[in-house]
């Protein structure tokens, strides 16, 4: 688990930075093929975005072709699903935990 400033400075608890940090039990024999799958289209999705962000922030979104737009709300999403309450968060948030089904979560 690799923990990030720049994460805890936007108010995102945990502040778990989740293209550096990995699990060695992230293996679709284990989590299941569409579990594994949906990850790995997560990470790609916030890799992308990281990329964009020089390019965001000195020409401003208009400038992003149409999929590149939809890849940032897309990203922005997974960023506010990830920082959703969670009872580990509370103390640094104020927000109480809240239980998701895996199979809602996927």
């Amino acid at each position: 688990t690799v923990l990030s400033r720049g994460l805890a400075a936007k108010g995102i608890y945990p502040a778990v930075d989740p293209l550096d940090s990995t699990s060695t039990m992230l293996q679709p024999w284990i989590v299941g093929e569409e579990h594994y799958e949906t990850a790995q289209g997560v990470k790609q999705t916030l890799q992308r975005y990281k990329e964009l962000q020089d390019i965001i922030a000195i020409l401003g979104l208009d400038e992003l072709s149409e999929e590149d737009r939809l890849t940032v709300a897309r990203a922005r999403k997974i960023e506010r699903f990830l920082s959703q309450p969670f009872f580990v968060a509370e103390v640094f948030t104020g927000s109480p935990g809240k239980y998701v089904s895996l199979s809602e979560t996927i």
